[in-house]
């Protein structure tokens, strides 16, 4: 048997209705198309649909087992179009991100606050990890995004480069912070606060000292520039990080310059590669890159080099 819709429609409508003037009216239809409508359900089921009582349409016995049928299909019709609707509207949908550690404790609750208002109905996962892990995960398509650095490219992933300017952070009141930036040459005798000597950004940074005719004088090296902003919010050390991290510890009084020569914090937004992202995903995507626009090289392609 195949029901149509509309006998389906027609017949809860005359059930609740009473009359096929009334589930007419209620259906936008004439009379005769919901009459029409009724036989050809009736026949196709093997049974009479209604039995007139004073004048209103009753169910019998067996169409009231049927109806409560109908009913949960076409309530998950009616569902199934409102999710169609969210998913064109892009209110809907489960996120799976996953994260360097220091975005899931700064940077990217506050993006997903604002992203979730506007979005009701999405939900999201939210790991922290080191880059190995979420680059696992993403390959397994066990995740739908990863934020991480230090990538070098998978065939099973595709990845959109972001290059996060640099500046030099100390504590309030350091003799330096009258500067309007700073160099390698003004950091020569300073302990310095870095990220891990096997990162591309110290590798960076340290050419540039080195460029200088200088070296960097270690403090501690740290996996995070989360970690670097607390201690020289604490007082201690000074050190070069990203300018996302440092605004966030703007608050907590530490002195913030520009880093010359310019060096990038390299972030990569991982997707698997094995398919098409779902639209709110992508819409995700696009939003965090915008939180990330006033901290970015003004020119990418010169800070890839």
């Amino acid at each position: 048997m195949k029901f149509k819709i509309r006998q389906l429609e027609a017949f809860r409508a005359v059930a609740e209705a009473g009359t096929i003037t009334k589930a007419a009216k209620r259906l936008g239809i004439s009379q005769p198309a919901v009459s029409r409508l009724l036989s050809d359900f009736s026949r196709e089921v093997g049974f009479e649909l209604f039995i007139r009582q004073r004048g209103v349409l009753t169910p019998t016995s067996d169409s009231r087992y049927l109806l409560s049928e109908v009913t949960r299909i076409l309530d998950g019709l009616d569902h199934l179009d409102d999710l169609r609707r969210d998913l064109i509207e892009r209110t809907v949908g489960h996120i799976r991100i996953a994260c360097l550690p220091g975005f899931a404790v700064s940077h990217l609750p506050g993006v997903l606050v604002e992203f979730l208002k506007a979005r009701p109905g999405v939900t999201v996962t939210l790991e922290p990890d080191r880059p190995e892990r979420i680059l696992e995960w993403i390959i397994g398509e066990q995740y739908d995004c990863g934020v991480t650095d230090g990538f070098l490219g998978h065939p099973a992933t595709q990845s959109r480069d972001l290059f996060v300017r640099s500046v030099c952070i100390l504590p309030k009141g350091h003799l330096l912070q009258e500067k309007a930036s700073l160099t390698p040459t003004d950091l020569a005798v300073e302990k310095m606060i870095h990220t891990r000597r096997d990162s591309r950004f110290y590798q960076h940074l340290s050419r540039a000292f080195s460029d200088h005719g200088t070296a960097i004088d270690s403090l501690v090296e740290v996996r995070q520039f989360t970690t670097a902003c607390t201690m020289v919010s604490k007082g201690m050390g000074a050190s070069v990080v990203s300018a996302l991290d440092a605004e966030g510890f703007r608050k907590d009084g530490i002195v913030i310059r520009p880093f010359r020569p310019e060096i990038f914090h390299r972030l990569s937004i991982l997707r698997p590669a094995s398919g098409p992202s779902s639209p709110v995903v992508l819409d995700f995507i696009d939003a965090f890159v915008d939180s990330l626009k006033p901290y970015l090289a003004a020119d990418a392609e010169k800070a890839a080099r």
